[in-house]
């Protein structure tokens, strides 16, 4: 299917925005580098045996399964090691929504930058924003190769933007790649709260036991994430006195947090990243498979699939190849997933157990949201900062004054850009000790 002119335009104006990430050709040509040989291909691309889970892990959440170094493919060195780190790959184990054991893989940096701020060197945990649901596809990957081409996949490592940029003020950086991406074992569980919030606090803990790690259980941590990202840091802010009372949280910024699905399902629809509606789709089908008979009572040919091929894609791939799509040509009655939705009770239990903001995050939380962002709608992200000063968080609360320019993939990105400066900022001020500021009292007044 040939790519929409306006999405293509838009995918290429991110692309370039987003980093000019510009990679040696030796990264870009979708090989693997180390002793490690491939046991998968994922649209043309050799996933290394290290993403290959054992058949049995460890007891304890965050401990460390396997670890190994890793290539930074934006590196230069110097007199005191790599600039602006030396990279570990890690598999360790987390805990999935169903509470079963669960191998997720990510990488941890340790800066060759000093921390000049208060305290030892603080950590943050990278959630990143959507990547896809096809291995390839995984954070740590992009880590080693930014962009990948090769006429099967696109994949553009985006994140790695903000990393360099965090590292480069001394502070240490564990990004995972979430449940099931990555990892060869299972299906990417897209947009889950609980896999999500689980697999960025146990990747703190698995950086921590590392040996060349400079952070300690005694250094602050702060939570990270923009889009996907921002919700999985803000399901991360609200479990973690349950979950990980361990983890010392000093602060979590969540931008464009996806806080209420059946809201973003209808925005998403039909515009840039409709793709993203399979990927939820295939994610909520494998953590719970009591949903199945629903999917095969409105599901069609032509939906399975798009559900099939969506599975191994990328971003770029999916605003290519579904970009404008509607739902509605996926189903055998014409409804949209939207209007399945409201038509069944247990697909609307299911999405308000993934609804963010029922929890109090014990720790400062900044969520910032693009005012023109219509693909994560702006709404939504501002009522999950609502939901958290109702409950007496400590919240700043930030909308990105920017117009809306008839793109939803641009509408959403850009605030990302805007904002990404000040948002990091924030953070680190809160890793340096410095108290937050809530402004909840302002909210009525804020866009």
């Amino acid at each position: 299917m040939p790519p929409r002119p306006c999405t293509l335009a838009a995918a290429i104006a991110v692309a370039l925005a987003l980093g000019a990430q510009a990679v040696p050709a030796a990264a870009a040509d979708g090989t693997s580098a180390g002793p490690a040989t491939a046991t998968e291909v994922s649209r043309g691309i050799e996933i290394p045996a290290f993403y290959t889970p054992p058949a049995t892990l460890p007891e304890a959440d965050g401990a460390l399964v396997r670890s190994e170094p890793l290539r930074l493919a934006l590196s230069l060195p110097s007199l005191g090691g790599p600039l602006p780190g030396r990279a570990t790959r890690l598999m360790y184990k987390s805990t999935d929504a169903n509470g079963e054991p669960v191998a997720v893989t990510g990488a941890y940096i340790e800066p060759s930058a000093r921390w000049r701020g208060d305290g030892p060197r603080p950590m943050v945990a990278v959630a990143p924003g959507t990547m896809g649901q096809g291995d390839q596809c995984a954070a740590s990957m992009a880590l080693e190769h930014p962009l990948r081409f090769n006429g099967e996949t696109v994949s553009v490592g985006y994140e790695d933007l903000s990393i360099y940029r965090l590292l480069l003020r001394g502070v240490a950086v564990v990004v995972t790649d979430y449940v099931g991406l990555g990892a060869t074992d299972r299906l990417h569980t897209y947009v889950n709260r609980v896999d999500g919030a689980h697999a960025v606090l146990d990747a703190v803990r698995a950086a921590r036991s590392l040996d060349s790690a400079s952070a300690t259980s005694d250094s602050r941590v702060g939570l990270f994430g923009y889009s996907q990202g921002g919700g999985a840091a803000a399901a991360a802010a609200e479990l973690q006195p349950s979950y990980a009372p361990d983890v010392p949280l000093a602060g979590t910024y969540a931008g464009a947090p996806p806080a209420d699905l059946v809201e973003v399902t209808e925005a998403i629809d039909g515009g840039d990243l409709a793709g993203a509606l399979g990927w939820s789709l295939n994610g909520f089908l494998q953590s719970e498979p009591a949903l199945r008979p629903i999917a095969d009572r409105y599901i069609n040919p032509a939906g399975e699939e798009a559900l099939k091929d969506l599975s191994t894609m990328c971003v770029g791939d999916a605003l290519f190849a579904y970009g404008g799509d509607s739902s509605t040509a996926w189903t055998k009655t014409g409804q949209s997933l939207g209007d399945v939705i409201r038509a069944e009770p247990a697909l609307q239990d299911f999405l308000a157990e993934q609804r963010i903001g029922a929890l109090k995050p014990g720790s400062p939380v900044r969520v910032a949201t693009g005012v023109s962002d219509d693909l994560v709608p702006h709404d939504q992200s501002r009522q999950l900062a609502v939901d958290w000063c109702r409950k007496g968080a400590e919240v700043t609360y930030d909308p990105v004054l920017l117009p809306g320019v008839g793109s939803g993939l641009l509408n959403h990105f850009a605030p990302l850009l805007a904002d990404q400066g000040k948002a990091i900022s924030w953070l680190t001020d809160r890793l340096s000790g410095e108290p937050a500021r809530s402004n909840c009292w302002s909210m009525p007044a804020q866009p």
